[in-house]
């Protein structure tokens, strides 16, 4: 694991109780992995099962996570970043409150201060839910 629960705080510009991943398991110059196991005090787990809000985070927290990483080997601060938009997001299933989330996002493209991903996110070898998002990042 290149990062635990400790590093990713430092990581990443979310605090508690919105911080949506916990490990940094693999990242290179396309893409990036993160996992989350959730528990039932996520402010996004109700009713037994962690809603749409918190995968849309957690995809965007795997790209801060990303991006936070690769300025932390270079002994910099992170950016903070804003979802611009959402496309052909998917979701197949929503994951228990004790599940563990394993999310890879991909660099579709990265100029300026803007970057496109595509996530994925799965619970074991299931894929549960998918989608782009465009992420502004603040200079």
């Amino acid at each position: 694991m290149l990062a635990d629960k400790t590093l990713v705080k430092k990581l990443i510009p979310q605090d508690n109780p919105m911080i949506m991943v916990d490990g940094l398991v693999f990242n290179d110059e396309e893409s990036t992995i993160s996992t989350l196991t959730l528990s039932k005090e996520n402010i996004f787990c109700k009713d037994g099962y962690f809603h749409e809000p918190g995968l849309v985070e957690n995809i965007a927290q795997t790209a801060a996570l990303r991006s936070g990483y690769n300025v932390y080997l270079n002994e910099e601060s992170p950016s903070i970043g804003y979802i611009g938009s959402l496309k052909k997001m998917r979701i197949y299933k929503l994951p228990r409150d004790n599940d563990k989330l394993t999310t890879k996002i991909s660099v579709l493209t990265s100029l300026m201060n803007v970057l496109v991903i595509v996530g994925e996110i799965s619970v074991g070898s299931s894929l549960i839910a998918e989608g782009e998002l465009n992420i502004f990042l603040q200079s």
